[in-house]
């Protein structure tokens, strides 16, 4: 069990004891990524994660942090998706007390010297430069500014733009900082052998200085489709990536459990229809996946994979007709548990670690969203019916919402025009 504690200062903070287990995990998670920048700023949202790293009040040095955590043999990474950043820790739990000072210290006091600042532009710009000679990394960029456009947040890369982040400021971090990393803006949470009040009494003695201004909110993203559309990335390779997606549900959305069924069914496992389609019959594929991306105002289902550049049309044919099926024709019974199964027992296989239970309770948190216990997810999973998920299917795949994205040496959508349609 779980227990979530509210400060006097509005900051959240979630404590999980945990048995079994010598470790423990401090994250820190606040509302602040690629969804809150303005054109002019994208890209800082990941920057700042960055810099975070780079010096604080008390460990002035870039290297410091890190110097401190490897001497407590700890796990740590920070993370920047499109709604929020997070930093966190582990190690064995005799050394809470550090990490929760350590991990306090980057989220509240980084320093941002100018040469940290021009230092780590090098670094972030030359992590661009590896996600653009990854095809299937890029193909999901164009995929996501396909869905949205160049004018609105949800359509732009996380990691920013070269040029904006050669420009970004010692004041652009520093004032967008004082936007989005305060207490209402925050949770806290702690994870594994635990004593809960002596936490709870650490956690608001470390964040005691923290922020309690006002939270920035997001610009609400636009949707607006009305026809099927395509995009491509000219890039001279053997093999062409694909993502074959279309609009569906946010989070919230009551029927996002069926959606994870059907993805199940279509994408997970080597057994998953997909799989079995693209690479087992037809010899396409190494990879073929299918997910659904749920953020708080959109959601997307999609279809990834990498095939030879010869037989692009005849992979897109393949997904689609996946896809009529699911609308089609009602899953089995064996299917259907097995679906269930594999859902099932990724949810508890999810769960074998302190960072896990971490992750576990702090997104939906953050995220406004309702906190289940496995147990609680695990009968929700068994109540899919087969019936369910074929309505589902009905919902998205739809003409009028689906998009295709393709990396590879193509100039022309019209040679895929014709055959994407579902």
């Amino acid at each position: 069990m779980h227990t979530k504690t509210t400060l006097k200062n509005g900051l959240r903070v979630i404590t999980v004891p945990l048995k079994n287990t010598e470790t423990v995990t401090a994250m820190v998670l606040v509302s602040a990524g690629s969804d809150y920048e303005t054109k002019e700023i994208n890209g800082l949202s990941h920057f700042l994660e960055h810099m975070c790293f780079q010096g604080t009040a008390k460990r002035p040095n870039t290297g410091d942090v890190s110097r401190e955590l490897d001497e407590l043999g700890a796990q740590s990474n920070a993370f920047t998706s499109k709604e929020y950043t997070g930093y966190w820790a582990k190690a064995h739990s005799k050394n809470l007390p550090k990490l929760i000072d350590i991990i306090s210290d980057i989220y509240q006091n980084p320093i941002f010297t100018e040469d940290a600042i021009q230092r780590e532009k090098g670094v972030v710009i030359e992590e661009m430069k590896m996600y653009e000679d990854l095809p299937q990394a890029k193909v999901g960029e164009v995929f996501e500014e396909l869905l949205y456009g160049t004018d609105q947040p949800a359509g732009w890369p996380i990691i920013g733009r070269e040029q904006i982040v050669r420009n970004l400021t010692q004041k652009d971090l520093i004032d967008y900082r004082s936007k989005h990393y305060v207490a209402k803006g925050t949770v806290v949470v702690v994870a594994g052998k635990i004593n809960e009040a002596k936490t709870v009494r650490m956690v608001t003695d470390a964040f005691k200085d923290i922020s309690k201004a006002k939270k920035d909110k997001k610009q609400k993203t636009v949707e607006m489709q009305k026809t099927p559309q395509i995009k491509i990335h000219y890039k001279e390779t053997d093999q062409a990536h694909i993502i074959i997606g279309f609009r569906a549900f946010p989070l919230g959305h009551k029927d996002l459990h069926k959606v994870g069924m059907l993805e199940s069914v279509l994408g997970h496992g080597m057994s998953s229809r997909l799989f079995r389609k693209m690479r087992d019959e037809l010899g396409l594929c190494y990879y073929v996946r299918a997910g659904h991306d749920a953020s708080l105002d959109r959601g997307y289902f999609a279809i990834a994979s990498g095939v030879s550049k010869d037989r692009v049309k005849e992979a897109i044919v393949a997904i689609l007709a996946e896809c009529r099926k699911m609308k089609e024709e009602l899953v089995g019974d064996t299917e259907l548990k097995k679906a269930k199964e594999l859902r099932t027992s990724g949810l508890y296989l999810g769960l074998e670690t302190s960072d896990q239970y971490a992750d576990f309770y702090a997104f939906p948190e953050l995220l406004d969203q309702k906190t289940r216990t496995p147990e609680q997810k695990a009968k929700i999973i068994e109540s899919v019916k087969s019936k369910d998920i074929m309505q589902v299917a009905k919902e998205i795949f739809k003409n009028e919402g689906m998009n295709l994205s393709i990396v590879g040496p193509y100039k022309d959508t019209a040679e895929f025009e014709e055959i994407f349609k579902i």
